[in-house]
């Protein structure tokens, strides 16, 4: 039975989470269909460009992507302080940018005069919109529904295109994150439908890797800043480097299909998440397998337990194993 959102997302135990949307039955979001031989293949750029748009309107940022044959991940941080800190005009003006909005907040862009009445139904209107510009609801109804209809009228067709509710994991602290983010990333590489990071088209790891190889060269998602240090900026708390060599060893050695071994010394991005090579080697093969709505050390586990309300969650016994100190 679905889980309803409140018991998958919980902001005050961590603003990151893993989210997957799934095509329904035949229907293929990009790739080549084995069974008809079409080609879907351009569907790809209709994904990634709009999850990189929708990131510039929401105060949700992208951490890690891959557009897949029938599914897109996507790992998301959800930054509630710069929603907050946007004026009611860049609300409205936000919203606008993907909706027609209302007659009141279309009257306030114009700079219309407006009754006492009206606005306060308009200020009821931006906490509305407030609200829904950090919500992954709708940010993932966003991206969903704009490619079902593309996809559907280039194949002059009408039905549901996605399986249902995209599928929101919670990533609990920074070995959930970092995993589930090479997880993504290495997808390709694990379906063999690449051979190596820079030839994984529409990933987040092959835009990261053209900005280190082209510093002129920009992306929209969530930046490494480096170590914890005092007045840091938003980013996530590690080296690009650091994880875009653990990233590429840890693809040579699931694409050469045999257990390999991950120098802990040339990796000390390893050592600060408390991880061993064999666990990060199974994290970043089987994290689904092994999680369901959440993923993190035990304690992080059972806080989110009681936060969402659940009596159990999947995946308690591969937290004390997997995302333990090694």
């Amino acid at each position: 039975m679905p889980q309803p959102r409140s018991s998958q997302i919980c902001l005050s135990d961590t603003p990151y989470y893993h989210c997957v949307s799934r095509c329904v039955r035949r229907s293929f979001l990009c790739g080549i269909d084995s069974y008809s031989g079409q080609s879907y293949e351009h569907r790809r750029e209709w994904v990634e460009e709009r999850l990189l748009f929708l990131s510039s309107i929401f105060a949700i940022d992208i951490c890690a992507y891959a557009v897949m044959s029938n599914h897109v991940h996507v790992v998301l941080h959800v930054d509630v302080q710069q929603v907050m800190a946007w004026t009611d005009s860049e609300v409205v003006e936000r919203w606008h940018r993907l909706h027609k909005g209302t007659l009141l907040t279309q009257m306030f862009v114009r700079g219309d005069t407006l009754s006492q009445g009206e606005k306060l139904t308009l200020d009821d209107t931006i906490i509305e919109y407030r609200k829904r510009l950090h919500d992954i609801s709708w940010l993932m109804g966003n991206l969903n529904e704009h490619i079902a209809r593309e996809a559907n009228k280039e194949d002059d067709c009408t039905g549901r295109f996605w399986e249902g509710r995209f599928k929101s994991q919670a990533l609990l602290d920074d070995a959930a994150l970092l995993a589930c983010m090479a997880y993504v990333d290495l997808n390709p590489i694990r379906t063999k439908i690449a051979n190596t990071l820079e030839t994984s088209k529409h990933t987040s790891i092959k835009k990261r890797l053209e900005s280190i190889k082209d510093p002129i060269t920009t992306h929209s998602l969530m930046p490494f800043i480096g170590n914890p240090r005092q007045d840091m900026p938003k980013g996530i708390t590690f080296s690009l480097k650091d994880y875009c060599e653990l990233v590429d060893i840890t693809g040579r050695i699931i694409r050469e299909d045999k257990a390999g071994y991950i120098d802990q010394q040339q990796q000390p991005i390893l050592q600060r998440l408390g991880l061993s090579d064999d666990q990060w080697l199974t994290l970043t093969t089987e994290f689904e397998k092994h999680f369901c709505y959440a993923a993190g050390a035990e304690q992080m586990m059972n806080q989110f337990k009681v936060h969402t309300g659940h009596q159990r969650i999947r995946g308690m016994s591969k937290a004390k194993t997997l995302l333990r100190c090694a």
